[in-house]
């Protein structure tokens, strides 16, 4: 009997040993969340106080450099600074690593974005000469019914090599604008005079004559066609005097213009020169393009 009684005295104790632990455990708990609590709250008021306050607290050139280091504001303002730095380098590095991409792979800049958060449709085309051994230049006459300069070069390559056609459709050497805007548009012809020019003079025996002392007038027209109006517009016109060869080899020239225009959907952008069968058709030397840039 007695050792029944005093095994249950023993377990009381432990019951309130354990109860005692707990409640100690938990009040101990309480004290440090408040006080970690309190901590932060301070912790986010001094830190709103020093960027606040930290032009006015470092911004004296006398400040030893000690002093800041040791100053708690100055750490928080230093990790700030750090975490903008890196935040804006990575952003920046990023822009600057799709826009070398797109410039490889002959992507056009988008100059204006347009309206806010909503980008421009890529809309871009770079048409090629197309080189022939056989044929020149496939090219219309100047005629005065159809209401434009030069001849008219439709010999263009808008899918294999350096070309490349974005929402846009060559049909006949023209270029077809699918959407209303601001295009960028730019055009290089590149001539290839030789010196049976001046032969052909002599064997007129028209040597000194003063047209053949000015030798060739090469000349480049871009022009816009409307489905509104008859009469091909004038965009640009780039021109160039060039003396003809009096060597072996051949004269070498090259005519390039650019500019902006207007443009509606539907209309039509065509390339003339002065002389198509003097046109060197290579793909590096004459093209012509445009793209969307507002």
């Amino acid at each position: 009997m007695a050792i029944s009684i005093s095994l249950q005295g023993l377990g009381l104790i432990i019951l309130a040993a354990v109860l005692l632990q707990t409640i100690a455990v938990a009040v101990s708990f309480m004290y440090f969340n408040k006080v970690l609590n309190t901590m932060q709250e301070s912790f986010s008021r001094s830190s709103v106080s020093c960027l606040m306050n930290a032009n006015m607290r470092f911004g004296y050139e006398d400040s030893a450099a000690e002093d800041k280091k040791s100053d708690p504001c100055w750490q928080v303002t230093q990790q700030l600074h750090y975490h903008i730095e890196k935040t804006m380098a990575d952003r920046f590095q990023k822009e600057i690593s799709t826009a070398m991409r797109n410039k490889l792979t002959g992507v056009p800049p988008i100059l204006n974005p347009g309206v806010r958060g909503v980008p421009l449709p890529k809309v871009a085309a770079h048409v090629t000469g197309v080189v022939s051994s056989t044929d020149p230049p496939t090219a219309e006459g100047s005629r005065s019914s159809r209401g434009y300069l030069g001849e008219r070069i439709r010999a263009w390559e808008g899918q294999r090599g350096l070309s490349f056609l974005e929402n846009m459709e060559l049909k006949g050497g023209e270029l077809l604008v699918p959407r209303a805007g601001l295009y960028y548009i730019y055009a290089q012809t590149y001539f290839r005079l030789s010196s049976t020019g001046e032969t052909e003079v002599e064997a007129k025996g028209e040597v000194g004559d003063p047209k053949e002392e000015e030798g060739a007038q090469l000349l480049q027209y871009i022009y816009k066609k409307m489905s509104s109006y008859t009469v091909p517009i004038l965009l640009m016109k780039s021109s160039r005097s060039a003396c003809w060869p009096r060597g072996q080899g051949p004269g070498l020239f090259s005519l390039h213009q650019a500019g902006t225009a207007f443009l509606q959907p539907a209309d039509r952008l065509f390339i003339t020169v002065s002389n198509a069968s003097a046109m060197e058709m290579d793909g590096r030397a004459s093209y012509f393009g445009a793209f969307l840039v507002g």
